[in-house]
């Protein structure tokens, strides 16, 4: 696959169409990307006979392995010339008497390295869509849902300072039995406006199998009639709920009709009938909201025999795919590189990761409560999210040199001192005996196990035996005796020193006698 390569949630969103039975053509056009880039992807799912279903369960990084084994390739500077003149290409094409053939002989005599004339078209081609009249949209039960914002803005008052509070309306339809959902959020962000999205989903009871969002920038990065660029939050949103997002063009209202519609029986339903009444905070004006959408979904809707509500529970909340059993939590990304510590940053804090990787940059998806971390396409860490600014850190992450110098403790340096020697170990208790700081004695016993290293076995048994007959516990004191062979002088002493014989013993009759004889 040729080019730079797609982001996997879009990757996803194109698995996710092809299981539903889109055609290729029909997959370009709703994604925006070109048919052999479909065809690509495609082949490289039946080549490798990879299962759609599990593709779509995999972490982003991992499922970039699957079809990128590699580097993407190089930009090619023609196409990078062909898509600056792409404007002017489009714009000549509609003169009279202009053919593609014309215009590929001026672009080839001012680029002589560009395409050819087959690709010229081609690429061309691609970039031009012709106008197609509109017609009368037939829709599906639980097939798709329209989501906006109402243009004009409801309020709360605050309480403590009185403060005027305006809050967005997020609205929300399906079009086939026209029903609504409707609440106030703070603003249009992300975060928002995927939460009123989430508590959507869960009033209805299920999942659509298509999102159909204006273009507001909480949804689109880059809005554009040919290749928006959606948010990849709210693709990470869809994939959770298992939903495809299929924006609506720029500046085409009809795409969206229905919740158009609906932001304006809102304006009479919720706005005109909330305006004598004064809220104090968030949660008190959406559940007038909700009682104001509920009479309003109730209500018999013209030349038609049924209301809204009874047209969704008979027809179209049976149909609804059922809600994943776990809450969406929005999705981060950064690709930090691995510090000298074995630690990489994410939001100020630092978390471990294999010591192995130490230099390498790793991908970090990290969400509310979860950091996971990614290397060649694998997960290698996992972390609950800290908001302390400090370390998080598994032992197991660290190499052998690290995980023995957090092991320290007496028990440590005694153990592998049992184990080379009874004197040294003796020594070393005689040492932990004093009363100084830790680390202090640490090195010492470092020092001790090198000279152990480092002398003569029979050498060193005696200067242990002479250190603990004198309870001689500095390393240079104990470094001195073995440099100066002072172990050739110094000899060792019994503890205990037996009585000389005499017969000057009274023995335990004299001391119990009522009369003292002499």
């Amino acid at each position: 696959m040729a080019g730079k390569p797609r982001p996997m949630s879009q990757i996803k969103q194109l698995l996710r169409l092809h299981t539903q039975g889109y055609s290729i053509k029909a997959i370009a056009r709703t994604l925006n990307i070109s048919k052999n880039t479909v065809k690509s992807y495609l082949a490289k799912l039946q080549s490798a006979a990879l299962d759609p279903q599990e593709l779509l369960q995999l972490e982003d990084p991992v499922l970039e392995t699957r079809f990128h084994s590699g580097n993407p390739a190089y930009k090619d500077p023609r196409y990078i010339h062909f898509k600056g003149k792409l404007e002017y290409l489009s714009k000549e094409l509609k003169k009279i008497g202009m053919t593609k053939k014309l215009l590929w002989d001026e672009y080839i005599l001012g680029f002589p390295q560009g395409y050819a004339y087959s690709q010229f078209c081609f690429h061309l081609h691609q970039q031009l869509v012709a106008r197609k009249p509109t017609s009368v949209l037939s829709h599906e039960p639980a097939d798709k849902l329209f989501v906006d914002f109402a243009g004009k803005q409801i309020s709360y008052t605050d309480r403590q300072t009185g403060e005027i509070i305006s809050c967005q309306l997020f609205v929300a339809c399906l079009p086939f039995s026209d029903y609504a959902f409707a609440m106030a959020v703070p603003s249009q962000r992300i975060g928002d406006f995927l939460y009123a999205l989430s508590c959507c989903l869960k009033e209805l009871g299920g999942v659509p199998r298509v999102l159909v969002p204006d273009n507001l920038k909480s949804a689109i990065v880059k809005a554009d009639r040919y290749e928006p660029e959606v948010n990849r939050s709210l693709e990470d949103f869809a994939n959770h709920y298992q939903m495809s997002v299929v924006p609506a063009r720029p500046g085409r209202p009809r795409d969206k009709s229905l919740v158009e519609n609906q932001v304006k029986l809102l304006y009479t339903r919720v706005y005109a009938r909330l305006r004598n009444r004064q809220f104090f905070d968030l949660a008190s004006l959406n559940q007038a909201i909700s009682e104001k959408v509920r009479e309003h979904n109730q209500t018999r809707m013209q030349r038609k025999d049924y209301c809204r509500e009874e047209r969704f529970l008979a027809a179209e909340k049976p149909l609804l795919s059922e809600l994943p059993q776990q809450d969406f939590e929005l999705k981060h990304y950064c690709e930090p590189k691995v510090a000298s510590n074995g630690h990489v940053s994410v939001q100020k804090h630092f978390y471990s990761v294999p010591y192995t990787l130490i230099g390498s940059k790793v991908k970090v998806i990290y969400t509310r409560s979860m950091v996971s971390i990614y290397a060649e396409g694998k997960q290698v860490a996992v972390h609950i999210r800290s908001y302390s600014g400090g370390y998080t850190s598994v032992k197991e992450h660290l190499s052998s040199a690290n995980q023995a110098w957090l092991n320290r403790s007496p028990e440590y340096y005694l153990e592998r001192a049992r184990y080379k020697s009874e004197d040294l170990y003796r020594l070393l208790e005689i040492i932990f005996q004093q009363d100084r700081y830790p680390e202090q004695l640490y090195r010492t016993c470092d020092g001790l196990f090198r000279l152990h290293r480092n002398t003569e076995a029979e050498k060193f048994t005696r200067v242990c035996r002479i250190a603990v007959q004198h309870r001689i516990c500095s390393y240079k004191a104990i470094q001195k005796i073995l440099e100066n062979n002072m172990t050739l002088y110094l000899q060792e002493e019994s503890i205990e020193h037996p009585l000389p014989a005499h017969n000057n013993i009274r023995g335990k009759e004299y001391y119990i006698q009522s009369t003292i004889h002499f």
